[in-house]
């Protein structure tokens, strides 16, 4: 068994890791317990009674944080050239088409999100293996493929994000950071389970929505108390 470390026997000591919050206490309590010398990412872990193993089971979705992730996020834009100075005006950090692709090819990802256009998405296609394993491929349903690249590039700057049922039924993905206050954390982590719960699907029997946990980067994880979060 693993040592427990002098800040994570602090951290312990702060809440009961046998109990249920609401997302608000939560918040707070997460705040307190996180250590780290930087400004930690805060995540949240939703447990779905889905078998993403089946097609017509498969949660993915997009969800506008109202207060952002907090994290300054990279994007590439490729795009024929009469969307250049569109994806650059929107803030795009890199713009470009056959040039990036090339770079991709020889193994560049130093990027978070890429945005692209249907007519380009051919170009993409010999990309997979790299893009894939990383989340980065395009995708029509998460608004990173489309014609209005400009606005696609303000919407993930703005605190835009997409995620994906994996193959054990878990939402993972990032909330906002620790330095937000704690009821910005608790809001982003709701506006993340009302958007859960309109994509529930029709197959989809019993607990829809089994469990919820919030964490910072190398913090314990609480658990939320389902019957303090609006919708459930």
């Amino acid at each position: 068994m693993a040592k427990l470390t002098k800040k994570k026997k602090e951290a312990l000591s702060k809440y009961d890791a046998t109990l249920e919050y609401s997302l608000s206490k939560a918040a707070e309590i997460l705040k307190e317990i996180s250590y780290t010398k930087f400004d930690a990412s805060v995540d949240i872990d939703v447990r779905l009674g889905v078998d993403p193993r089946k097609a017509d089971q498969m949660v993915r979705g997009v969800v506008a944080l109202p207060h952002g992730t907090g994290k300054d996020v990279r994007v590439l834009v490729l795009c024929t050239p009469d969307k250049v100075e569109e994806a650059k005006a929107a803030g795009a950090d890199h713009v470009g088409l056959d040039d990036y692709i090339s770079k991709i090819e020889g193994g560049w990802t130093d990027i978070d999100v890429i945005i692209t256009m249907p007519t380009v998405m051919a170009k993409l296609g010999r990309l997979g293996r790299v893009l894939g394993p990383r989340g980065l491929m395009p995708n029509p349903k998460s608004g990173t493929v489309t014609l209005e690249v400009g606005k696609a590039v303000n919407e993930v700057k703005a605190g835009k994000i997409d995620f994906k049922v994996d193959k054990t039924g878990i939402i993972h993905t990032s909330i906002g950071k620790v330095s937000f206050d704690a009821s910005k954390i608790a809001e982003n982590a709701q506006e993340v389970i009302n958007t859960l719960i309109k994509l529930k699907p029709s197959s989809a029997k019993g607990t829809y929505v089994k469990s919820i946990n919030i964490s910072s980067t190398m913090s314990p994880g609480i658990v939320i108390d389902k019957a303090t979060v609006t919708g459930l």
